[in-house]
């Protein structure tokens, strides 16, 4: 019963954190990358609210699962492919916690009415970290899924 309803859990959780990221990178970021600077700033600090205290529990919930799944069920495949998704959730929540959210903390002590003339938009380096963890996330929640179709 444990391993059943834990399977659940990093299903629903891995495949939330992916879905989320993809349709971040799908049709926000690209919306972003096209504002001017200001409108940029305003924007992305008022998405940034309620995604900044929501995805670190999701990533590291599931992380955490995954773990567990690793060390409960039998030898085998899954096992395997657990103990994988658990080093990839660990890895999308480092790429967050190291390269995005530093971006983002900058990003919000800035004023989009007084834009420095020196500012470095980072829009494409937060593009390129935000495309890798997306990738992970994605890469995580298909081991986690053919994990489950093989318990």
């Amino acid at each position: 019963m444990t391993v059943s309803l834990l399977a659940v859990v990093v299903l629903v959780t891995s495949g939330v954190v992916a879905g989320v990221l993809f349709a971040v990178a799908l049709s926000v970021v690209p919306a972003l990358m096209a504002m001017p600077a200001d409108r940029y700033l305003y924007t992305t600090n008022l998405l940034g609210r309620n995604w900044d205290p929501v995805m670190p529990i999701l990533v590291l919930g599931s992380a955490a699962a995954d773990l567990a799944l690793a060390l409960l069920s039998g030898p085998g495949g899954a096992r395997t492919l657990y103990g994988a998704t658990f080093v990839l959730m660990l890895a999308v929540a480092g790429v967050s916690h190291l390269a995005n959210v530093p971006i983002n903390r900058i990003l919000r002590k800035l004023e989009p009415d007084s834009i420095p003339d020196d500012w470095a938009d980072p829009r494409p380096r937060w593009r390129a970290w935000h495309l890798l963890r997306t990738t992970l996330a994605v890469v995580a929640l298909t081991a986690n899924s053919v994990a489950l179709a093989m318990s």
